[in-house]
């Protein structure tokens, strides 16, 4: 299985589900975070895929305790980005089969990276 990494650029504000912002805001992040995968996309050439499985790993600023769902505004914005880039069709149940979310080693700042694990051709029960 090929895996594809997408890092998002640590200048671009994440977007976590505790946070409490006017929603003009919260959509100019949102915004941010999509355009950003896609050009992170694009940058490096991943094929568009006809299914996948993705891993958010958040690489939190520090080692305090963390929920790594939380962030999962900023990793539904993130797959925006890679579907605009070509990547994949759709995020659809068809063409993403599932997201899981683990917390990855502390990065300062916090980090967001997609790992898309490609299961085009691979017989996956149930679809």
């Amino acid at each position: 299985m090929t895996t594809y990494t997408v890092t998002i650029p640590t200048d671009v504000k994440l977007l976590n589900s505790n946070s409490r912002l006017h929603r003009r805001k919260q959509a100019q992040l949102t915004k941010g975070i999509r355009e950003a995968a896609g050009w992170v996309a694009k940058a490096a050439k991943i094929p568009t895929l006809d299914r996948v499985e993705i891993t958010a790993e958040i690489q939190p600023g520090s080692k305090q305790r963390r929920d790594p769902h939380n962030w999962q505004p900023s990793v539904k914005a993130a797959i925006d980005g890679i579907v605009d880039a070509g990547v994949l069709i759709d995020d659809d149940a068809n063409h993403l089969l599932k997201v899981s979310f683990v917390l990855g080693e502390p990065h300062k700042p916090t980090r967001l990276v997609l790992r898309i694990h490609d299961l085009s051709g691979a017989v996956v029960h149930g679809h």
